[in-house]
């Protein structure tokens, strides 16, 4: 039993490795595939999301696709209307399938996992905001995700031009200029400008998913290793923000491996040194503090 438990952990490790490097490659495409990038965030926090299971949660996005119907003439001159386009997802993964959100639902991990929301048909406003999009590309509809501050929706149409927002979470209801205008001044105080309702592309939805899966494991301190991997694919994003390799190396040393989290501060000071001396300094002061935590 014990030889074989021995076995397990290095065959784990390297499965590890190959997810990531598989994440890290698809994050690199030209053109990045959104759903995959999800599912491989899937299978860091759940080991048993293999291959087929990876494959499943596409083929499931590509049934849910094959059911949206075609959307009707939305205007005289016989061309497909962005209205109708949501009132179909709306009508299909809303209504039919019943995809959705609720308070609670952020409180689950589960709920940041595209192939847990595909099977629980609940999740965050991102994870459903992926399931939209993924079935709605697949059906050819004209759809952009929307970062809106606090709160994430999709559009359909033309996103310069004629389109409409849609709310996922709330299974697909469409928002009025003043919806939006409302949920940016509740999660910022701001007000809506253009630029908050410019497309989101694959990898800065990537990154919003993986910050939310760090805040939630930075508030429960007994799911650290889920905050380090969180913090560790975010690592492997072609663009990141450089404080993350700051945080990571401050979760090493919180959870104990003093030496790792040491070293990943003198690396990060080096970097920052050209450009920021005095920071670098209090890095390297930060990590002799962490190797005196050894003694």
């Amino acid at each position: 039993m014990g030889e074989r438990a021995e076995r397990g952990e290095p065959e784990r490790d390297a499965a590890r490795e190959e997810r990531r490097r598989q994440f890290a490659a698809a994050a690199r495409e030209e053109r990045p595939d959104l759903a995959l990038l999800c599912l491989l965030i899937g299978a860091e926090a759940d080991p048993a999301l293999d291959e087929a299971g990876i494959d499943a949660a596409q083929i499931e996005l590509d049934r849910l696709a094959g059911l949206l119907p075609y959307a009707p003439a939305g205007s005289a001159a016989g061309r497909s209307g962005p209205e109708v386009w949501a009132r179909n997802l709306a009508a299909l993964l809303g209504a039919r399938e019943g995809f959705g959100g609720s308070p609670g639902d952020y409180r689950r991990l589960e709920s940041s996992l595209l192939h847990q929301v595909l099977r629980r048909r609940r999740g965050l406003p991102i994870l459903l905001s992926v399931v939209w999009m993924e079935v709605a590309r697949r059906a050819g509809a004209p759809v952009y995700g929307v970062a809106l501050p606090g709160h994430f929706v999709i559009g359909l149409g033309d996103p310069r031009g004629r389109h409409v927002l849609a709310d996922p979470f709330e299974g697909g209801r469409l928002l009025t200029d003043q919806d939006a205008a409302m949920i940016v001044a509740g999660a910022s105080g701001a007000a809506l400008s253009p630029g908050m309702l410019a497309p989101a592309g694959p990898l800065e939805v990537v990154l919003r998913i993986l910050n939310n899966i760090r805040a939630w494991a930075q508030a429960r301190p007994e799911h650290s290793a889920v905050q380090l991997w969180a913090l560790e694919l975010s690592l492997l994003l072609p663009s990141h923000p450089a404080r993350l390799r700051h945080e990571r190396a401050q979760l090493l040393v919180e959870r104990g491996e003093f030496l790792a989290g040491a070293a990943e501060l003198e690396e990060y000071a080096r970097v920052l040194e050209p450009v920021q001396p005095a920071a670098a300094t209090a890095l390297r002061r930060e990590a002799g503090a962490a190797r005196a935590r050894l003694n």
